[in-house]
């Protein structure tokens, strides 16, 4: 009888020791619990390179942000890596754009057990563009929602109330880091709206596709590019011509070039227009270079708006 109580007791204390096992595991990986006192930070995932600095910013000390799309890679063509898959499972928070600029998104979600993931589509709520809009006919959505200033400032918003509901102990820090960054956006949003209310040209002429259609409706302008949204496609002949017809009519005295694309085009219409070729980066991607020199979404968009200051004619 004695040895029976005894056996007993020790497998209730068993599992007892495996209970609070479980219990330290889960607690140690809550989001701001202080572990040696230091908060576990909150691990954040970002599609692209934008979406990573803005989740960086707000998240400050708090967060540790993770980029998913290596720089130089094409969005629409890329595919996870098993050490992406474990990365999304033990994330707090995925952060990409939707419209259509992730076609694998689904698929990578239902390929990762992690209940307690925030998904955050920063695209959803704003005001999309579609090609309709843009070139007269029925298309796809223009995913490139990070070239309207006040798009970035509303997802900033969304990134402030999403990690607060996961660290509440972090809300005002959230909010603070939103409202400094949201106030370098203002003031170059200014500085956009100041320089290009005052250029001799109005369209942004593309020797690639259709990456600047948010820019271009913020600021009065337009854009004329020789492809659609995707980067895959390839101009027809006459799409060629119309733009190399545009150019020579309207003294059109630059035409842009993307980075991480290829730039043979807009170099072959600016020798047959004497146009000049100037780069214009959508920054989704970083080249390598660019990463390793620590170069900031807004650093880029300062870059493009000399660019377009100089190709457009602005006083």
């Amino acid at each position: 009888m004695r040895k029976k109580t005894l056996s007993d007791r020790k497998n209730r204390n068993l599992v007892f020791l495996l209970l609070l096992g479980i219990c330290l595991v889960i607690v140690l990986n809550i989001p701001g619990f202080q572990r040696n006192g230091q908060p576990r930070p909150l691990k954040i995932v970002a599609s692209i390179f934008p979406l990573k600095e803005f989740a960086s910013v707000v998240s400050g000390e708090l967060g540790e942000v993770d980029l998913l799309i290596p720089p130089g890679a094409e969005i629409h063509a890329w595919q996870p890596r098993p050490s992406d898959l474990v990365k999304l499972s033990s994330a707090d928070v995925f952060i990409y754009i939707g419209a259509d600029l992730e076609p694998w998104v689904d698929d990578i979600l239902r390929s990762i057990d992690n209940k307690a993931l925030r998904v955050v589509e920063a695209s959803q709520g704003l005001t999309l563009i579609s090609e309709e809009e843009e070139e007269g006919h029925h298309g796809a959505i223009d995913p490139h929602i990070w070239l309207d200033f006040g798009n970035n400032q509303k997802i900033i918003e969304r990134l402030a109330e999403t990690f607060s509901s996961i660290v509440p102990g972090g809300k005002e820090l959230f909010r603070e880091n939103a409202f400094v960054y949201k106030q370098k956006l203002h003031a170059l949003d200014e500085k956009y709206r100041n320089t290009l209310d005052r250029c001799d040209h109005k369209t942004i002429v593309l020797g690639g596709h259709a990456a600047f259609g948010y820019l271009a409706r913020r600021y009065g302008l337009s854009q004329l590019s020789l492809y659609g949204l995707s980067p895959d496609s390839r101009p027809t002949p006459r799409q060629l011509i119309d733009v190399i017809g545009f150019i020579k009519k309207n003294g059109i005295k630059a035409i842009f070039f993307e980075v991480n694309i290829s730039r043979e085009l807009a170099h072959v219409i600016a020798e047959e227009t004497g146009a000049k070729a100037l780069l214009l980066n959508p920054g989704a991607s970083l080249p390598r270079e660019q990463k390793n020199a620590g170069i900031s979404f807004l650093d880029i968009m300062e870059i493009n708006l000399e660019s377009l200051k100089n190709g457009l004619r602005c006083r």
